[in-house]
C-alpha cells in the first residue's frame, strides 16, 4: 500500500510540478501567493459537509425555516473558514535560512526566518517528519532539526507550510524547496594514538616540565633571597641561586595527511578530525596539510572550523 502511494506521489510530482515543487529549487526569499496555495477539505470538513447536506434536506422536507436558516449560516461560516485558511498563508514569506555546523550523525538546527505583514496564526511547518507550529507577525524564527548521516554538503529537502486555521475544516498548504545546503563535518574516530611530535618538540618538552629545579647558577642582582641555595653556596666562593624551569606553552601540532599512510581516506579523515578536536580542547595551535590545501599554524574556533570544513570537503 505504501509503495503504491509513493508511486502515485511520484506520478503527481512529475505531472504537476507546480503543485508539489519537487523538481525545482527556488532562490530565497520565497513568498507564497494564490498560484501556489492549495486547499482541500479535511476529514472533519467532509463530515461536516455531509451533516450540512442532511440538515438542508431535512429542513426543506419539513419546511422548517429555522433549521434552513441555521444550515445556511453554518454553510457561510464554512466558506469563510476556507477563505481565512487561504489568507493565513497568502503573503507569508521565507526571508532566509541559517544553520551552523554539525558532525555527521548528529542533527543540525535549521532556522527559518519567516516574515508576514500581519498576524498569521497556527501556521505549521513540516520538515523530515517533524512539525512545528508557530505564529507570525513581523519576523519570526522557526527552528527545526535536520538529521545528518555523512560528511559533505547536505541539501535542505523540500518542506511544507500548511494550516487548518481557524475551524479545522480545510487544509491549506504549499511546498517550498529552497536552494540551500549545509556543510556536515566528518565524524571523529572514538580513540586512537596522539600525533607524532617532531624530535625537537620532544626534547623541548623534556626540558620544560613544570616548575622543578633545573640548575644552580651564580647570584645576580635582583634575585630573590628565598631562591638562594645556602647549603650549596657554603661550599663555593659565591652565592648560588636555584633556577627553576618555567612551564612552557603547549607545543603546536603539525598534522599531515601524508603521515597516515596505510589507512583509508575515511580513516585518515576521522583521525585528523579527532586530533583537531583534541587540539581545540587543549588550546594547542596546529597546522594541517591536506591534498590540495595547506592550513597554516593557528588556533581558536574559527581555525578549528576551517580545518573541519576542509576535511568535510575532501573527496
Amino acid at each position: 500500500m505504501r509503495a503504491q502511494f509513493q508511486r502515485l506521489q511520484q506520478w503527481v510530482e512529475r505531472r504537476l510540478p507546480a503543485l508539489t515543487r519537487h523538481r525545482r529549487q527556488e532562490e530565497l526569499p520565497i513568498e507564497l501567493h494564490r498560484r501556489r496555495i492549495y486547499i482541500v477539505p479535511t476529514g472533519f470538513g467532509l463530515a461536516f459537509t455531509v451533516l450540512l447536506l442532511v440538515m438542508m434536506a431535512g429542513s426543506l422536507n419539513y419546511s422548517n425555516n429555522a433549521a434552513l436558516l441555521l444550515t445556511c449560516m453554518l454553510g457561510a461560516a464554512t466558506a469563510i473558514s476556507m477563505l481565512i485558511a487561504f489568507r493565513t498563508l497568502n503573503g507569508l514569506r521565507l526571508r532566509g535560512l541559517r544553520a551552523g555546523h554539525a558532525i555527521a550523525g548528529e542533527p543540525i538546527d535549521i532556522i527559518f526566518d519567516m516574515e508576514a505583514t500581519r498576524l498569521r496564526q497556527a501556521v505549521r511547518l513540516d520538515l523530515d517528519e517533524q512539525t512545528r507550529a508557530f505564529d507570525v507577525q513581523g519576523r519570526t524564527d522557526v527552528t527545526l532539526r535536520l538529521p545528518t548521516e555523512e560528511r559533505g554538503w547536505l541539501s535542505l529537502p523540500r518542506f511544507r507550510i500548511w494550516t487548518t486555521w481557524p475551524l479545522g475544516l480545510f487544509r491549506a498548504w504549499s511546498w517550498m524547496h529552497a536552494n540551500y545546503a549545509v556543510l556536515v563535518w566528518p565524524r571523529p574516530e572514538l580513540s586512537g594514538p596522539a600525533p607524532t611530535l617532531p624530535a625537537e618538540d620532544n626534547r623541548r618538552q623534556r626540558l620544560h616540565r613544570g616548575e622543578d629545579l633545573a640548575a644552580l647558577r651564580d647570584y645576580r642582582s635582583g634575585d630573590s633571597m628565598r631562591h638562594v641555595a645556602w647549603k650549596a653556596s657554603a661550599r663555593h666562593e659565591s652565592l648560588l641561586v636555584k633556577d627553576y624551569e618555567q612551564p612552557e606553552a603547549r607545543q603546536e601540532w603539525q598534522l599531515d595527511w601524508r603521515q597516515l599512510h596505510g589507512m583509508s581516506n575515511e580513516a585518515r579523515i576521522a583521525r585528523l578530525a579527532r586530533w583537531l578536536g583534541e587540539a581545540q580542547a587543549q588550546g594547542r595551535p596546529w597546522s594541517l596539510w591536506l591534498p590540495g590545501e595547506a592550513i597554516e599554524l593557528g588556533s581558536g574556533h574559527a581555525h578549528y572550523a576551517r580545518g573541519m570544513s576542509a576535511l568535510a570537503l575532501l573527496p
